[in-house]
């Protein structure tokens, strides 16, 4: 017998290809990392804002640091500027003393264009018009003491107030330690030490005043901005003299008074009382 033919096979049909998943949408504004994280506009936003401030804060600071370079270099040359000046007019002093008195005659100096006044005496029995004068002088508290300059106006104020202070003419080292040693500007209505150049430069250095040097020479030579420079300085406080003042109800012109004009002699006191 023949064996039973086989039926033929029907063909299997291939299965559709499966769909692919859909790609997640990026947000929008947003930024593809090299991962498949995806950045969002706020962060990138807060990246860049970041970026900005901290390069005008290196900017900043970098100009910060040249312009203090450059204010040291200038206040360097100043002190070296005064020095000469100050040498060369020592000098001529001498020299002219010199020829004076080689000549059988003597040198007569200028008439000092500053002094320096002190407050020795409290509010006890103090008048009106002498406590009106020593608010003007800045003179308000005990052991304060000011630079003047010395005119018609304030040699009258001076003579008003005389039994209340003592006063003199400094020296360029008196001036010198009590701005170093003692010195304190206004700053916004407030006592400031001044204990950099910066704090001179930000208040009077529009009148070309920028280091203590530049201050220092102002007030020896009376210069035309001494006003702003004396107004810019706050009074000074001092101590006490070492050992004490002598009789303060006698002139000093006596011999063994306080009160009035020492002339030169107030550098001693200074020097006692910083």
């Amino acid at each position: 017998q023949m064996p039973p033919k086989k039926a033929p096979k029907t063909p299997k049909k291939e299965a559709p290809p499966a769909k692919a998943a859909p790609k997640a949408k990026a947000p929008a504004g947003g930024k593809k990392s090299s991962g498949s994280k995806y950045v969002p506009e706020n962060i990138l936003k807060k990246q860049a804002r970041d970026a900005k401030v901290l390069k005008a804060l290196v900017d900043a600071r970098a100009k910060a640091k040249k312009d203090r370079s450059e204010a040291r270099k200038v206040a360097a040359a100043n002190a070296e500027k005064y020095h000469n000046e100050y040498t060369k007019a020592d000098a001529a002093l001498v020299a002219a003393k010199r020829d004076a008195k080689a000549k059988g005659s003597f040198y007569v100096e200028g008439e000092p264009k500053v002094a320096f006044v002190i407050r020795i005496k409290g509010i006890n029995k103090l008048a009106p018009k002498p406590k009106k004068i020593l608010q003007l002088l800045r003179l308000r508290q005990l052991h304060n003491g000011v630079f003047v300059k010395l005119n018609k106006a304030t040699w009258n104020m001076i003579k008003m107030v005389e039994p209340w202070v003592t006063y003199g003419y400094p020296s360029r080292q008196t001036v010198s330690k009590l701005i170093y040693k003692r010195g304190a500007g206004k700053v916004q209505r407030r006592r400031v030490p001044l204990t950099d150049n910066s704090i001179i430069a930000n208040e009077v250095g529009k009148h070309g005043i920028a280091c203590v040097e530049d201050l220092i020479h102002e007030v020896v030579t009376c210069g035309p901005k001494f006003k702003e420079v004396n107004n810019f300085l706050w009074p000074f406080k001092l101590n006490s003299p070492l050992g004490g003042f002598e009789i303060k109800r006698h002139s000093f012109a006596q011999g063994y008074g306080a009160f009035g004009n020492r002339e030169e002699l107030i550098n001693a006191v200074v020097k006692r009382m910083i």
